[in-house]
């Protein structure tokens, strides 16, 4: 799961937010044929783009013309989770299950500011653009090396969601920002202007969807594991190195396959063995072991009991 924060992602978000309304609107332009995408929020989902922007570019009182004006947040799950969703919900339950999800990624926005009255995402003024397809810009290596052109499409399940939200809360009084660096460590700094850990909300976002769509993340899946493997410390990585071999143990540890029970039958528990079969004697070995023991070397035995009778005798007439 990839969830980020920028100031924008076409436009200037210091001015109007038209420019970035019209770009997030292309697929609805391109596709002509399909029902168009609407936008959404907490309260619809048939938000078109004519109200979009008004909405954003007027809620800005007391922001000077270098203030932000809003920010965008891109919520891009990877191409195994979106085809882990559709197998689960299906092509069309996967859009409405994956805008719910972004309605409580807003909420873990809201919160993250622990600011009063900030609550959750209906205390902000955000509107959010599902997209099915990603583009290849001029900073991908695919277009610089001349696999691909600038705007081709690009392969594999892209489906994501863009939201443009307020720098204004939804009662256009209060400042807030996720460019905040402060995470609380200057309280009074954190009264005036709130504070933001964007580590702990890409976390945050990563944990909501693995309890709302019952996920099962490993461990190199999570951010907690990239974050610490790119700005973490030795003992930090080492640490997380431990942890990585102490989850694979354990999987090797698993049976690959369980015992079969009847219900209410404990008795029917049978563990299945394998053993080898022992291999088959020869020719030689079989007609020896079939023989009797006198008749194992013939003729030999008999000899040496008849010479030995015949010199007992000879010895008895002599001694006549």
């Amino acid at each position: 799961m990839y969830i980020n924060i920028t100031d924008s992602e076409t436009a200037d978000n210091k001015g109007s937010s038209g420019g970035l309304v019209h770009y997030l609107d292309k697929e609805n332009r391109t596709d002509k044929e399909k029902q168009p995408e609407y936008w959404f929020n907490h309260e619809r989902n048939n938000i078109v783009s004519n109200e979009v922007r008004p909405a954003i570019d007027y809620n800005i009182a007391k922001l000077s013309k270098v203030d932000a004006k809003f920010f965008l947040v891109n919520i891009s799950p990877s191409q195994k989770e979106i085809t882990f969703l559709k197998e689960k919900y299906g092509e069309d339950g996967v859009k409405e299950h994956l805008k719910a999800y972004a309605v409580s990624i807003m909420d873990e926005y809201a919160r993250n500011f622990k600011r009063p009255g900030i609550e959750s995402g209906k205390d902000l003024l955000w509107f959010g653009k599902l997209e099915m397809h990603r583009y290849y810009s001029h900073k991908d290596p695919e277009v610089t090396q001349g696999i691909k052109k600038r705007g081709e499409r690009k392969d594999g399940e892209q489906m994501h969601i863009q939201v443009i939200v307020s720098r204004k809360d939804i009662t256009n009084m209060i400042k807030l920002s996720p460019m905040n660096k402060s995470k609380g460590k200057n309280t009074e700094h954190s009264k005036k202007m709130g504070q933001f850990d964007r580590s702990a909300f890409k976390s945050s976002g990563e944990r909501l969807f693995d309890t709302q769509f019952s996920f099962d993340r490993a461990l190199t899946e999570t951010f907690r594991y990239a974050n610490t493997q790119k700005k973490g410390t030795l003992e930090q990585r080492m640490a997380l190195h431990a942890e990585k071999k102490s989850h694979e143990e354990a999987q090797k540890l698993r049976p690959s396959e369980k015992l079969q029970q009847a219900p209410g039958n404990k008795s029917d528990l049978v563990q299945h063995k394998t053993y080898l079969k022992p291999p088959e004697p020869t020719q030689f070995l079989k007609s020896l072991f079939g023989k009797t023991a006198s008749d194992s070397a013939p003729g030999i035995p008999r000899k040496k009991k008849k010479k030995k009778a015949n010199d007992q005798q000879q010895d008895q007439q002599q001694s006549l």
